[in-house]
């Protein structure tokens, strides 16, 4: 389990963590006679190449973007979340408020999730306007994070523990889950979770504070993660800094969902609380939440496949706690999509695990328990091991199948026709299907979503999943829109087109003025 005070003698000062033995694989100190150390993490990076990592690096950020690009390719989005995240960035990019319509007209993102570091993809979408930008910029920072984790892996455990724990990282299932899942904001967590994690385990515990500072501009909940990296350095020694940056991470986790995002949203609340406190329509109690943690085999499941990645070897590392704020929400929530391991939720843990699990060993190496010292030295390669073995049940296996790069199948072409009857410029409601790739150059809302709009277009995917077949497309966009008149503009495969031959209202909800 979690050992605040153990290391390899399983002794240490009260209140320290113990430094760490190098282990057999460090190298050994050939220094003259009199000359100067030359020890120390600063040391240790001198040692450790660059260039593997990062060719290592560029393979998985093209493995990540070349899946998502061919399912973006072939109008496979599985949600929403692409769609609205460009319509983010690119109101970022025209220097506008981050009005995402998609989840309502006029709808401030910022009071939905406080994701505010997502602007920084704006000079990206200046050079490159479309979803897939964002689809390559979650693939670098993905990979990214896998160059961190690998080197800082071979730094502190010397050999080719680096490389094996970059495979066993860039292959684990939460980033290829995050990456089928499409782009998100926590793209931008996991590099910097991997550096606060190398930060502190090369004891640059300055470092650490700095880069876990800007995670509170990813998302609203990882104050609580800044919280728990400022005990670490408490618990480290580092009293001041520890104390003033776990005031800090929590000061930020309750400024954010008590007043940033309330004054944000229309609604004047953090909607998200509901998560928690309402399985559908029944009210639950905190009390209830918090028994039913582990009410389900999802979430028992999750548990297991989070800590068995590593090998088990995380759990001997104390920077394992930082992942128990994303965990405890995920866990407390009602909704079943938050607790098993599909869609992004996981992505985040894994450069704290991986990472964990480096230390697990480094921790190990020198136990007194001849078995864990024994375990430790496989466990690298075991963990390696596990994540290509379970890739053959991951996303990423189906780079090895022809038909993934098949973009010109009958759904797919019937697509790229009801792209092309929907003119640039128009505002258009829509389904998943063909919603990322309306919203570099059209004003899109989510059909059904979209009141009192009378929207030029109303595009459906008649194949979309409805709670109930659509008979009449035409009698359907009237029922959305009952102030205007539709008729059919295009029909290919299960692909409908229908624009607006009334005028457009005087008085659009939710539109802005220019």
């Amino acid at each position: 389990m979690l050992e605040l005070n153990k290391s390899g003698t399983d002794r240490s000062e009260p209140g320290r963590l113990p430094a760490q033995d190098p282990g057999p694989d460090a190298a050994p100190d050939t220094r003259p006679a009199g000359a100067s150390p030359s020890t120390g993490p600063d040391a240790a990076a001198d040692r450790v190449p660059l260039r593997p990592y990062l060719i290592a690096g560029a393979i998985l950020c093209a493995l990540y973007f070349l899946y998502s690009y061919f399912q973006y390719a072939r109008f496979g989005s599985p949600s929403w979340d692409l769609g609205i995240f460009e319509q983010e960035v690119r109101a970022y990019a025209g220097f506008d408020a981050p009005v995402v319509d998609i989840k309502g007209p006029g709808y401030l993102i910022l009071g939905d999730h406080f994701s505010p570091i997502v602007a920084l993809l704006a000079p990206l979408y200046w050079i490159w306007p479309s979803a897939e930008s964002l689809l390559f910029a979650q693939a670098a920072l993905f990979a990214l994070g896998a160059v961190i984790v690998g080197r800082t892996t071979q730094q502190i455990l010397g050999g080719r523990s680096g490389l094996c724990v970059t495979v066993a990282y860039g292959l684990s299932w939460g980033i290829q889950e995050a990456v089928k899942a499409d782009f998100h904001e926590i793209a931008f967590a996991v590099p910097l979770l991997a550096l606060v994690c190398r930060a502190l385990l090369l004891k640059r515990y300055t470092a650490a504070l700095l880069w876990s500072l800007p995670l509170v501009l990813v998302k609203e909940d990882l104050g609580a993660t800044v919280a728990v990296v400022g005990f670490l350095l408490f618990v480290y020694g580092r009293r001041l800094q520890g104390a003033l940056l776990a005031a800090f991470g929590v000061a930020a986790f309750v400024v954010t969902l008590v007043v940033l995002i309330p004054a944000a949203s229309s609604a004047g609340r953090y909607d998200y609380w509901t998560k928690i406190d309402k399985n559908g329509e029944q009210d639950v109690s905190m009390l209830d939440s918090v028994l039913g943690v582990l009410n389900s085999s999802v979430k028992i499941e999750m548990l297991v496949f989070l800590i068995g990645i590593t090998a088990f070897m995380a759990l001997r590392s104390p920077l394992t706690l930082l992942i128990v704020p994303t965990l405890g929400w995920r866990l407390l929530s009602q909704d079943s999509n938050h607790w098993g391991m599909v869609w992004h939720y996981s992505a985040i843990l894994m450069p704290v695990l991986f990472l964990a699990l480096a230390d697990g060993v480094r921790r190990s190496r020198g136990s007194h328990r001849p078995w864990l010292a024994s375990y430790a030295k496989v466990a690298v390669p075991v963990a390696a091991a596990i994540a290509v073995a379970m890739t053959q049940h991951l996303p990423l296996r189906d780079l090895l199948r022809p038909e993934t790069y098949r973009t010109d199948d009958a759904r797919s072409q019937a697509a790229r026709a009801a792209l092309d009857a929907i003119p640039a410029g128009s505002r258009v409601e829509t389904d998943i299907t063909l919603m990322a790739h309306l919203t570099s150059d059209r004003t899109v809302y989510w059909v059904g979503g979209a009141p009192g709009t009378a929207p030029d277009i109303v595009a459906i995917n008649l194949d979309f999943g409805w709670s109930r077949p659509i008979q009449d497309p035409v009698a359907y966009a009237e029922q959305l829109h009952p102030e205007a008149r539709y008729r059919l503009k295009h029909r290919g495969g299960s692909f409908v087109v229908m624009e607006r031959t009334t005028p457009e209202p005087a008085k659009i909800p939710g539109a802005r003025g220019d």
